[in-house]
């Protein structure tokens, strides 16, 4: 199926051949440059084609090159142009156009994930949970002409991002370029995207009418945690209908009011909590439209415990890739670098969806570091790609889905899970108080391990 110059990588590194059969197979350069030329607005292939931009961005990312210009050095023959036509190139980048990338890439790798079978089962059969929470970028470098004078670090921008916990995947993201915006004014443009039978779960920063309203007038359902100001009343008592993970589960019928002067029968779900939350709750609330033949309250307060499962997403993001750039200070260019991410992610999701599929679903999930993927992928790639040229990755773009299914759980089978192991670490203790004395900014490290051995 694949040459024998692949067999060297097929037998020491084959999560790497699968990450760059796969970008090859979703994102070749001839469909990406299409796709662009039909979703850009504002922009347009000149000199610069997008697919090189993708490029350079996608092995800043992946760690492979340290920096934009490290990335454009390496490739600066091939692309033709100059670094500061890149850099123009990137400041453009509509916000829509790398939403659009995410959801295009993540489309093409849902098809391939469902077909090797290594997605996990949905909670509520006959319903797609979707988690939806907001990524502030972190501050940039001061490289903006208007921040050099300013100590306050420049917010280059936010998004909403949805996930799919059954696919493992990022679906959607909708990116703002104002890093103070609030996140509600962004719903608007989440809204659109709720189809039937979807089930949106978030937390009470998204708990407002017109969102939840709106969510039940497309015939999908919520869970989301109530916000203080959530406007309802009482359609009844608040009964107590058991304990789910110990704690205490109450249920009560209510009404909201829509925008459009409806009035709608919510369900209220309490949760009295064992032990406070980080902001010292002790008890929560979650307003949902789900039925109880779909879901009793207690089934419901463990869907909206898994929530976590979004913000674990946006650490591995941190930890497993380059996602936020300081470098890049202008909010369309960290947008986009924050969307490649999200792109490598969904790769990875391909990758462990076939683990899954040959290795059992609970076994990846609870055992394979995703850090340690994307560490042999970052190291291996280069010198991969010297090896094998780019042509011949071209037979993963014609190959039909099936037989890419197949070649991806043979590699998957081919993969040695003890070089992949988690190691999972126990809670943290508490820091000790330290001392300081200016006289001593600085002590040596010698001294004080002989000091250790003295006692």
């Amino acid at each position: 199926m694949l040459k024998a110059l692949f067999d060297p990588f097929i037998e020491k590194s084959p999560v790497t051949v699968m990450a760059r059969g796969m970008m090859e197979r979703i994102l070749n350069p001839g469909q990406i440059d299409e796709w662009f030329d039909s979703t850009a607005e504002s922009q347009y292939t000149k000199d610069l084609l997008f697919s090189s931009v993708f490029g350079i961005m996608t092995e800043v990312v992946l760690g492979t090159r340290k920096s934009v210009n490290a990335a454009y050095k390496a490739a600066q023959e091939e692309i033709g142009v100059s670094v500061s036509a890149v850099y123009q190139k990137l400041n453009g980048i509509e916000p829509e156009t790398a939403a659009g990338l995410v959801g295009y890439a993540s489309a093409e790798a849902a098809a391939i994930m469902e077909k090797t079978g290594g997605a996990a089962p949905s909670p509520l059969p006959g319903l797609r949970l979707k988690l939806l929470d907001g990524n502030c970028l972190e501050k940039s470098h001061h490289r903006i002409k208007e921040t050099r004078t300013i100590s306050a670090g420049p917010l280059p921008g936010k998004s909403l991002v949805v996930y799919d916990p059954s696919l493992r995947l990022p679906i959607d993201v909708f990116p703002c370029e104002d890093g103070h915006a609030q996140e509600r004014s962004l719903l608007k443009f989440v809204l659109p995207t709720v189809e039937e039978d979807d089930l949106m779960i978030a937390d009470r920063n998204f708990c407002v009418v017109e969102f939840t309203c709106g969510i039940d007038g497309r015939k999908g359902f919520f869970a989301i945690r109530e916000h203080g100001n959530y406007p309802w009343k009482p359609l009844g008592k608040e009964k107590y209908v058991g304990k789910s993970s110990g704690c205490k589960v109450y249920e009560q019928p209510v009404a909201v009011t829509g925008e459009d002067g409806r009035q709608r029968r919510f369900r209220r779900i309490g949760i009295r909590l064992k032990n406070p939350t980080r902001d010292g709750d002790m008890e929560l609330f979650i307003v949902t439209n789900l039925s109880k033949s779909k879901a009793d309250a207690r089934k419901i307060a463990e869907l909206y415990r898994g929530r976590w499962k979004i913000e674990t997403a946006f650490q591995h993001l941190k930890d497993w890739f380059e996602s936020e750039i300081n470098s890049l200070g202008y909010p369309r260019a960290a947008l986009f670098g924050f969307c490649v991410a999200l792109v490598a992610y969904a790769v990875l999701s391909i990758i462990k969806a076939a683990l899954a599929a040959v290795h059992g679903v609970e076994k990846v999930e609870n055992e394979v570091s995703g850090y340690y993927l994307a560490d042999e992928i970052s190291g291996t790639y280069r010198g991969m790609m010297i090896a094998i040229p780019e042509e011949q990755w071209i037979v993963f773009r014609h190959m039909p889905l099936p037989r890419v299914a197949d070649l991806l759980k043979r590699l998957a089978a081919n993969l040695k899970l003890s070089a992949f192991r988690k190691h999972p670490r126990g809670p943290k203790k508490p820091a000790p108080k330290r001392q300081g004395d200016k006289n001593t900014p600085h002590v040596s490290t010698y001294k004080l391990i002989s000091k250790r051995h003295e006692r």
